[in-house]
């Protein structure tokens, strides 16, 4: 009987945050008739993108037992990088925008393997780091993309196929690539193996530092592509343009069902996390909280989807 408990008990922790969206979308839809037409759920889903592009990235780093504070000033030098380097190179300053977001993940895991310095010290440093850089080459300013150049270049990231709008398209890409990472490759195996139990992973001959600075650099890049996003979308590149990202992305993780200590979850989960934070913010929007009060709200929920979910067996003393 004891083990049928536990067994339910467990589904029922597993299907959570399904049980949760659904329970939000009903709560919605009531309060506001019409939230479920296809119109709505689509620009839903145009909106939810680009959260879930970040978290999707960063979902690697967190099942490595690890965290990625950088995410935000990242994805901001993108935009700003973007927004500087269309005029003169067009399409081609994504990818110098894309590139630079991976180094600078590189770099968070080269800080981290080489000096051993934990993630949240070392992602948090150069985060600052990237932030500065950001604010350094703008001016301090927000950059301007005319709709011409955005057209012409980002357009990609704007508009839409088929009545499909673009942004949903690259958040589908996202996911297909993420999932084939995670499930179909080395490396997705290894970063299971990590979290799960990082001395094992290394007596079993897994290359621990290759893979964390690889899954930094993953993490980074994701993070730039959801900057080049919200650079299209909002036509300019800004050194503050995501500083309201870092904690639904990572909510969007952990509500999701990806273990903060590793080696359990992946980005169908965050998929969900990620409308899940979606749509609780679309709720209180309606309700009518202010965007700067909805932090303290994902503050919240991500305090009680980590005392809910958090697997203390892994870790014996709380520092």
């Amino acid at each position: 009987m004891a083990k049928l408990n536990e067994t339910a008990r467990r589904r029922l922790t597993d299907n959570a945050p399904v049980i949760a969206l659904a329970a939000l979308y009903l709560l919605i839809e009531i309060a506001q008739p019409g939230f479920l037409a296809p119109s709505t759920q689509l620009g839903l889903l145009a909106d939810s993108s680009t959260l879930f592009i970040m978290a999707a990235g960063t979902t690697f780093v967190v099942l490595l037992g690890s965290i990625d504070l950088s995410l935000q000033s990242v994805a901001s030098l993108s935009s700003v990088i973007v927004a500087m380097l269309l005029p003169r190179y067009g399409a081609f300053a994504a990818v110098i925008a894309l590139a630079v977001s991976a180094c600078i993940g590189l770099l968070s895991g080269l800080i981290q393997t080489v000096l051993r310095i934990p993630s949240f010290i070392a992602t948090l440093a150069v985060g600052g780091i990237a932030s500065a850089a950001a604010l350094t080459l703008s001016g301090t300013r927000s950059i301007g993309i005319s709709d011409e150049l955005r057209n012409a270049s980002l357009g990609w990231t704007t508009g839409s196929s088929f009545g499909i709008p673009h942004e949903i398209l690259l958040g589908l890409a996202t996911f297909l690539f993420c999932l084939f990472l995670h499930r179909s490759t080395v490396v997705g195996r290894r970063v299971d193996a990590i979290g799960a139990g990082e001395p094992a992973a290394i007596a079993s001959g897994v290359r621990v530092s290759v893979t964390r600075c690889l899954m930094f650099a993953t993490s980074s890049f994701f993070a730039g592509l959801a900057g080049v996003v919200m650079a299209g979308r909002l036509g300019s590149g800004s050194p503050t343009l995501a500083d309201q990202f870092l904690l639904p992305a990572i909510a969007a993780v952990i509500v999701g069902g990806t273990a903060l200590t590793g080696g359990a979850g992946g980005v169908g989960r965050t998929l969900i996390g990620a409308l899940l934070v979606s749509v609780a913010r679309v709720g209180m929007t309606f309700v009518g909280i202010s965007v700067f009060a909805q932090q303290i709200v994902f503050g919240l929920i991500l305090i009680v989807a980590v005392t809910v979910a958090f697997d203390r067996a892994k870790v014996l003393v709380i520092k």
